[in-house]
């Protein structure tokens, strides 16, 4: 019987350790073995993503490549420059493949794509394996014993997981890798439409990686960000599976930390080093297994005793929250990363809603402009120029760094919708699919929607403060210093109100606040050194007066009681639920179906709809009146 010749299809899972799929490849005792990595265009040109998560993902790759050559000198990750639909389908035939194996993936373009190339290889006789490895239990599997529901808390996710039981201890890496095969390029070369692009904007110059299937040089060598057209990243993160383990054995080393970690109690204003683990990135890209994790984490627990802390604020519970994200995208679908749809999405007629393609009901990745004034919002929130220094100095080191602590995201997030703006949380997400590191389409949508009081969670009237909230982390202003450097001579008791310094201490610390922050006029100086001359803008509003809004428009959503799948948002209906004067007025002549596509989270789980509305009015009048500050 001929021996197996096998591709292993590397994708978000770029590691040696604990793969099962890797496993079941080698389990083959394959003749030929290929570790291939194909460069899709889809992500290239149709997915947003940041300078920084390209720098990330390079690395992992080129770290990985080198362990594959540790193990055989003969091998390496090897990169194909074309899109897996039509590639696979040619070296089927041109390398005599009998084996595909890859590492299973729930989100929507990766099922689809895998589709297509299942199919093809079952055209060509090639036989497929998959196993599950990038979640602690198999996502269609959870949804299966959730029967057939998506997982919308902790506990449903817990009690799902019991059914298919323990999470299953991590494996090792192999020690050894069979040679690869001829790899042979006598077929034609299909090369992607670069139109349209969503990334162009961070393109410094013409990208040239489609060029030739293997690379510059021919040897299908990693990718380099000047083939990608991009300028260097910025974030000082760097990816790989050898620096996410040793991070790893660090935090393993620290067992009082480990053992007693609770997210909420770590500090969104800590810098250098930061509060929390930094390995989310590494879980993205699969340089670190989330099983692995898992289990020296818990092992630490279970020899630790009491005081260790428990789910869902541990570090064990953090991964339980991935696994609920990725469950309830694997039960829901497309629709979870979107309003429209989602009948586990509450519908809120926020600012700037999304235009929405009527053949799919996907969202375009394009919005409405219902009001220019939440459009300039929006503008200024993205670059950190809010005129509220803790929302700033977030946004900021988003865009710098790729990263930010998880309360600073919860900050930025319940500003743009629900506590300020009033801004639909999918502009947010697209926001941050761009910039984060640790960019996860379920994890990104679910939070959002966690945080705008969307799904997951409804005490819309717990708001995070851009004043108080800090205050209570980082009275002297240390972090809004570093990342807000016009502010870092403005005396403390200002830091987070800087329009209410008097003009002689603003004169003193070297900014002047003036302006919206948009206009050259009322941008810092260049070098940001605080020196005469830098300005900073004025707030976009009033915070206290936007939160009474915001609140009393949820209030009016919340009784409404809409879903993303009812036929009444679909045909603009809704409005009749609402009232013709507020926050909500101009959104209702909006078609939401025209484009055709050309162009404070922190409470009891609760499974009721709408428990905020259990509030008396006196008890809603309390919390406001607590809130302020």
């Amino acid at each position: 019987m001929a021996k197996a010749r096998v591709i292993y299809w590397f994708r978000t899972d770029l590691r040696l350790h604990d793969s099962p799929a890797l496993k079941a490849a080698l389990d083959l005792e394959p003749e030929v073995l290929w570790p291939i990595f194909t460069w899709d265009p889809h992500y290239v040109y149709r997915a947003r993503g940041g300078l920084n998560r390209w720098q990330f993902l390079l690395d992992c790759q080129n770290d990985l490549s080198a362990s594959i050559t540790k193990l055989n000198p003969n091998s390496k990750l090897f990169l194909l420059r074309e899109a897996p639909q039509t590639v696979f389908p040619k070296i089927f035939k041109a390398w005599g493949v009998t084996h595909l194996v890859f590492e299973t993936d729930t989100d929507r373009y990766p099922r689809e794509r895998d589709a297509v190339v299942e199919a093809a290889a079952k055209k060509a006789g090639v036989k497929v394996i998959t196993r599950s490895g990038r979640t602690l239990w198999d996502s269609d599997g959870i949804v299966a014993k959730n029967n057939g529901k998506p997982t919308m808390s902790i506990t449903q996710l817990q009690n799902a997981g019991k059914k298919i039981g323990p999470v299953e201890r991590p494996i090792p890496a192999p020690t050894s890798l069979p040679d690869p095969g001829e790899m042979p390029l006598d077929f034609e070369h299909d090369q992607p439409s670069g139109k349209p692009d969503v990334n162009s904007g961070q393109r410094a110059k013409e990208d040239t990686e489609y060029q030739s299937i293997a690379g510059p040089k021919g040897d299908f060598g990693i990718e380099r960000m000047e083939e990608l057209g991009f300028p260097s990243a910025t974030t000082p993160h760097k990816g790989g599976e050898t620096r996410a383990l040793k991070m790893l054995d660090d935090i393993i080393k620290n067992k009082d930390y480990t053992a007693t970690f609770e997210k909420p109690k770590t500090s969104p204003a800590q810098f250098e080093p930061q509060s929390t683990t930094l390995l989310s990135p590494f879980l993205h890209f699969g340089a670190l297994s989330v099983r692995e994790f898992y289990w020296r984490v818990q092992d630490v627990v279970d020899n630790y005793g009491k005081g260790a802390s428990q789910p869902p604020v541990s570090l064990t519970g953090q991964l339980l929250f991935r696994d609920m994200y990725f469950a309830a995208q694997a039960a829901i679908g497309p629709e979870f990363t979107q309003t429209l749809g989602n009948g586990h999405c509450k519908f809120i007629p926020w600012h700037l809603p999304s235009k929405v393609n009527p053949h799919t009901g996907i969202s375009t990745g394009e919005y409405h402009i219902d009001s220019p004034e939440a459009e300039k919002w929006f503008q200024r929130w993205k670059i950190g120029m809010t005129g509220f220094p803790w929302i700033d100095a977030l946004m900021r080191q988003l865009r710098q760094e790729g990263w930010i602590h998880h309360l600073g995201r919860h900050s930025v997030a319940c500003f743009l919708t629900r506590g300020g703006c009033y801004i639909d949380w999918e502009r947010g997400a697209e926001v941050f699919e761009e910039f984060l590191l640790d960019h996860e389409p379920a994890c990104n949508a679910g939070n959002w929607q966690w945080l705008s009081c969307t799904a997951f969670f409804t005490q819309y009237f717990r708001m995070y403060s851009p004043i108080s909230f800090p205050q209570k982390w980082d009275k002297n202003g240390d972090f809004v210093r570093r990342w807000v450097p016009e502010l870092k001579d403005l005396p403390a008791k200002y830091i987070y109100e800087p329009w209410k310094a008097p003009l002689v201490d603003q004169k003193k610390a070297g900014v002047r606040v003036t302006g919206d922050g948009l206009s050259s006029s009322s941008l810092p100086s260049s070098s940001s050194s605080g020196d005469k001359g830098n300005t900073y803008p004025k707030p976009i509003f009033d915070f206290n007066e936007r939160r009474e809004i915001c609140m009393a428009a949820m209030k009016t959503a919340y009784q409404a009681n809409l879903l993303g799948n009812d036929e009444r948002v679909a045909d603009g209906s809704w409005a009749d639920l609402f009232p013709e004067e507020g926050e909500h007025a101009g959104l209702r002549d909006l078609d939401f179906e025209s484009d055709d596509g050309e162009k404070a989270d922190e409470g009891d789980e609760s499974d009721d709809a709408n428990p905020g509305e259990k509030r008396t009015a006196k008890s809603q009048q309390a919390s406001s009146k607590k809130q302020k500050k």
